[in-house]
C-alpha cells in the first residue's frame, strides 16, 4: 500500500478503525471522512502513529445529508486527484423513523445515499489510479429484504433492524450496479459481510434497540477479525479485476437471491440517482 491513497467512512471506530490503521502501517495514506471533529482528531493521531512517512487527512461531515456528501466528495477530489481505494464503511441504525433536512429516512441516507454520492464524488480521482478499488460495508442483514419500488425508504411498519436490513441490500445492489456501469474503467467494486462484530455500532440507537445490540454483541467477534475482509479486498493482489462480488471471511460468496435482481440493482440505482439530484 506504500503511495497508494485510501478514502474511507467510518474509520473512528470498530472495524474501520482496525482497517485504516492497519492500511496505514502498511504504507497507505488515509483520508478520513467523519462527522465527530473529536473522533476524527483522535482518529488522525492514531493514523500518524500508524504511518508518520504521509499526511493523513480528515474531512467533516454528516453522511446523512446529501449537501455534505457532495461537498466533501468535491472536496477529496480536489485535494486527491488519485483514489487507489474507496471504503464505505459509515453505518448506522435507528430505533424511530427519522427524517432528515433532505426529506429522506435517516438509514437510507447514511447507509446506502451517503455510499452513491461519496463514490460518485470520486469517480475520477478513482479513474485516475489506473485499477482502483471500491469497497462497500454490507452485511448477511439483507437476508429475508426485498427491494420494493413503492417503499424504498420504509414508510410502512418502520422498524430499526427492518429498515437497516432493507439498507445492507441496497449496498449489494448498489455493488452490483456500479460493478456494471463502471465495466472498462479500471475500477472493481466489490461489497462485504464482516460479521457479527463488537464495536460501538447500534449503542446509541436508544431503547430496546440500543439493549438487543449489545446483547448481541457479547457473542460477537473482535474489530480485528471484522476488518480482516475489508483489508484483503482494498489491499490484496487476489482480488485485483474481481468485481461485482460478495465476500464473507475474504472469499466471494452467494448473496441472497433479491440481492442478485439486476432489475432491482438498475431501478435502485436509477431513483437514488434522482433522489440526490444528479444525473443518471
Amino acid at each position: 500500500m506504500v503511495g497508494k491513497t485510501v478514502v474511507m467512512t467510518g474509520a473512528t471506530s470498530g472495524l474501520g478503525a482496525v482497517a485504516a490503521e492497519t492500511l496505514a502501517r502498511r504504507g497507505a495514506k488515509v483520508v478520513v471522512v467523519a462527522r465527530d471533529a473529536a473522533r476524527g482528531a483522535r482518529t488522525m493521531a492514531r493514523l500518524t502513529a500508524a504511518n508518520p512517512n504521509v499526511t493523513h487527512r480528515l474531512h467533516l461531515g454528516d453522511l446523512s445529508r446529501l449537501t455534505d456528501m457532495k461537498r466533501v466528495g468535491a472536496e477529496i477530489a480536489e485535494a486527491e486527484p488519485i483514489v487507489h481505494v474507496l471504503a464505505n464503511n459509515a453505518g448506522a441504525m435507528f430505533k424511530a423513523r427519522q427524517i432528515t433536512e433532505d426529506g429522506l429516512e435517516r438509514t437510507f441516507a447514511t447507509n446506502h445515499m451517503a455510499y452513491l454520492v461519496l463514490t460518485l464524488g470520486l469517480k475520477a480521482s478513482l479513474e485516475a489510479a489506473g485499477g482502483a478499488r471500491v469497497v462497500n460495508t454490507a452485511s448477511a442483514a439483507h437476508r429475508g429484504q426485498r427491494f420494493n419500488p413503492a417503499d424504498m425508504q420504509s414508510l410502512k411498519n418502520y422498524s430499526g433492524p427492518f429498515a437497516y436490513g432493507r439498507s445492507k441490500l441496497y449496498n449489494i445492489l448498489f455493488t452490483r450496479e456500479l460493478a456494471r456501469r463502471w465495466a472498462g474503467t479500471g475500477i472493481t467494486v466489490n461489497c462485504f459481510h464482516p460479521g457479527v462484530v463488537a464495536t460501538r455500532f447500534g449503542d446509541d440507537s436508544g431503547g430496546w434497540l440500543a439493549l438487543l445490540a449489545r446483547a448481541v454483541k457479547t457473542f460477537a467477534i473482535t474489530p480485528e477479525q471484522g476488518a480482516q475482509t475489508l483489508i484483503y479486498l482494498a489491499a490484496s493482489r487476489k482480488v485485483a479485476g474481481i468485481t461485482g462480488e460478495y465476500f464473507d471471511r475474504c472469499a466471494v460468496i452467494e448473496a441472497r437471491p433479491p440481492a442478485r435482481d439486476d432489475a432491482a440493482a438498475a431501478a435502485l440505482f436509477t431513483a437514488s440517482m434522482k433522489l440526490a439530484g444528479l444525473p443518471d
